[in-house]
């Protein structure tokens, strides 16, 4: 049996984060409608996420194993029924191994006698990071952006059969999508519900398969998608876009795009929510007398800023609304101007001669 960690390339310890992150990367990159891709790769990719992606099949994967180890560790045929069981034709069972193989089909068949759970048509859903300028948020941005991905096939429009033929009722499960399995055992045979492996459980498949997608209604191609990122986002915001994920086999639901925004820093604006810092330095003498200083918003605007008599470094002055506008409500937030007094690094005679005259007078 495949060990699934190693499978998805990922420790035992992983976050369903990574795991979901890892599954998804493994089966971009070997899908079987990619170019390159790898059918049988692509299915064992598929099985590990089944059980590790899933936090009671994993737990029972972490503690029994994927073959009934753990179950045949805590339990002892003779001490629980078989004692009168005559274990002198292993032979025909193909040895031990082949009564093990026998006890996992007899439990199989005991403990999932119901349906097994067909595998979704839907689409999956994608996700992308996209980076924007600062000034971007001040009235949003519309972008086109392009994406590999699996796409509607246009030859037979996504149902997966050439054009002028229809998809048919599956002959082996009549349309059900599950087919009934008998397997003999050393116990007899046992019968369970499978998956219709003719139709993959749709119940229905193509009268002639589309030449183009080979019956599955999707080629792997690129598509140009519109995104449109309103006023206010911040960074780790993401943007839900319906639809635009993958399409789903044979015209089944599409899955969404989820775009995650980065605002990129900008040269001399902070941001702190929808409020904007901007540090201005000053010399000691308009710190003394106070200035008139000119700055630059976040819209190119440039402003008068009256720095008062007296400013310390560090003091903080507030204008009204030259933030970012809220992103869910009406409004913006305010610019904020920190004071920074700069002692002159270098002075000439006049000026530290003017400066000592100044301290002689108590300044």
């Amino acid at each position: 049996m495949q060990d699934y960690y190693n499978t998805l390339g990922v420790d035992k310890n992983a976050s369903p984060e990574e795991i979901k992150k890892a599954y998804r990367k493994l089966a971009h990159q070997y899908h079987p409608d990619k170019k390159g891709g790898d059918e049988k790769k692509f299915k064992e990719i598929n099985e590990a996420y089944q059980i590790l992606g899933n936090q009671e099949k994993r737990s029972n994967y972490d503690q029994f194993g994927s073959n009934f180890e753990g179950f045949n560790n805590g339990f002892n045929p003779g001490q629980n029924g078989f004692a009168g069981f005559d274990f002198g034709n292993f032979s025909q069972a193909g040895g031990f191994s082949g009564f093990t193989d026998n006890l996992s089909d007899i439990f199989e068949g005991l403990f999932n006698s119901g349906f097994p759970k067909k595998e979704t048509n839907k689409g999956q859903d994608l996700e992308v990071s996209f980076e924007i300028n600062l000034e971007d948020t001040l009235k949003g941005l519309e972008k086109n952006i392009i994406l590999d991905k699996l796409i509607v096939c246009q030859r037979c429009s996504g149902k997966g059969a050439e054009p002028g033929s229809e998809l048919k009722e599956c002959f082996s499960c009549r349309g059900t999508g599950y087919v009934q399995q008998i397997k003999k055992t050393i116990l007899g045979q046992i019968t369970r519900t499978i998956i219709c492996p003719e139709c993959k459980g749709q119940g229905r498949i193509p009268e002639r398969a589309c030449n183009v997608c080979q019956g599955n209604g999707r080629i792997f191609s690129q598509e140009e998608i519109k995104v449109i990122i309103p006023p206010g986002v911040d960074s780790g915001q993401t943007i839900k876009i319906p639809g635009k994920g993958e399409p789903g086999k044979r015209g089944a639901k599409a899955g969404n795009l989820y775009v995650e925004i980065i605002v990129k820093p900008h040269p001399y604006l902070t941001r702190k929510g929808d409020d904007l810092l901007l540090e201005l330095p000053i010399t000691l003498s308009e710190s003394a007398l106070g200035a008139e200083k000119e700055i630059q918003t976040l819209e190119k605007k440039v402003l008068v800023l009256k720095v008062p008599q007296g400013s310390e470094s560090g003091k903080v002055l507030r204008i009204k609304d030259k933030g970012i506008p809220h992103f869910s409500s009406f409004g913006k937030g305010d610019l904020y101007v920190k004071i920074l007094v700069e002692p002159p690094k270098k002075l000439t005679k006049k000026q530290k001669k003017l400066l000592e005259e100044l301290r002689a007078e108590g300044l």
